[in-house]
């Protein structure tokens, strides 16, 4: 039972000062909630959590907030050179940052933060395909291209993030993913008015619901939710396209204007903890950017090529990167193909 004494928040046996509070805008199901009560235990800081299933949607609250509601937020690659660029970020003061040192080399000091001035490593994965073995047959599934066979109609899902579909669109006919020719953009948006009639649903926010309930059959899917769903169904399978995977790093930011900076420091600390990352990495099911975590995995987590492919599995693979003003194109397209019935 919650009680108020004192200006304390009293949860159980941990006592929260009345402004002794962190606001954390994540991800749909993206932290264990154990993980939470942890740090509140040992910091004392609550943290009041809510979640968004795009970047455009998280981009777009942090971009109109007047009232610095965030303390914490984890846009994916390019966002986080976008917003930085656009001085919506704090900078990382690494001091109160000790666990630093634990994070893999190979994921760090990349184009979209050179120096890890904004931004922190939390999880990294790819987006690829999903298929129902059980329905489709094992080995059906072995290309982006396959996601426009007429017989899949009605069946596919895609992610509601249009850099994803028009990224393996290009990808399709052969250009980038992070193309910005006007030209290649269309082509893309013309290649998926091809796709449109086998579309069933776009979503983001928790595609494994939408493969184990069978509304879908096949189509893009994140690989942590592919990992998740196995727990259910390993008849779910996941496919890294010949055509090559698109592949992202979320990293933990802390917006211009929060006004819990300390506060952010220890939590962004916390979730480098060795056994903290590990937690999150076997639970949430996507790759943990920390060395020292990704050891105390299982041998078969680490070994399991859904959440840490191997090389072959990364052949064409492509980081998103900032694509600056031809963004606009993209999304003139993308509201163009939502919009078709």
């Amino acid at each position: 039972m919650k009680k108020i004494l004192s200006g304390l928040l009293l949860l159980g046996s941990v006592a929260f000062g009345a402004d002794n509070v962190l606001y954390v805008y994540n991800w749909s199901e993206y932290l264990p909630q154990k993980v939470i009560k942890q740090f509140e235990k040992e910091s004392g800081i609550k943290v009041k959590y809510s979640t968004y299933d795009s970047n455009e949607a998280m981009y777009a609250k942090i971009k109109t907030d007047k009232k610095s509601s965030y303390d914490i937020i984890v846009p994916s690659t390019y966002f986080v050179s976008k917003m930085s660029k656009e001085g919506l970020l704090a900078p990382i003061d690494k001091s109160k940052i000790p666990n630093f040192k634990n994070l893999d080399q190979t994921l760090l000091y990349k184009p979209f933060d050179p120096k890890n001035d904004y931004s922190v490593p939390y999880l990294w994965g790819s987006t690829g395909i999903s298929y129902n073995s059980a329905l489709l047959g094992k080995g059906a599934v072995t290309s982006w291209a396959d996601l426009w066979n007429p017989k899949y109609k009605k069946s596919v899902l895609l992610t509601d993030d249009l850099r994803e579909v028009f990224g393996m669109s290009l990808k399709v006919l052969g250009y980038s993913a992070n193309d910005t020719d006007p030209k290649h953009i269309e082509q893309a948006y013309q290649k998926l008015l091809a796709l449109k009639p086998n579309v069933k649903v776009f979503n983001s926010e928790s595609p494994k619901q939408v493969y184990l309930s069978e509304e879908v059959k096949l189509g893009m899917n994140f690989n942590g939710e592919n990992y998740m769903a196995n727990q259910e169904s390993p008849d779910l399978k996941y496919v890294y396209p010949k055509e090559g995977i698109m592949l992202w790093v979320d990293s933990l930011v802390i917006p211009k204007n929060a006004k819990h900076i300390d506060g952010a420091h220890k939590f962004i600390n916390f979730l480098l903890k060795p056994e903290i990352g590990k937690i999150i990495s076997e639970e949430i099911g996507y790759a943990s950017p920390n060395a020292a975590s990704v050891k105390l995995l299982p041998k078969a987590v680490q070994a399991n090529r859904i959440i840490y492919p191997n090389a072959q599995d990364l052949k064409n693979s492509e980081f998103q990167t900032d694509i600056g003003s031809a963004v606009k194109v993209y999304e003139k397209y993308w509201e163009r193909f939502k919009a078709l019935k």
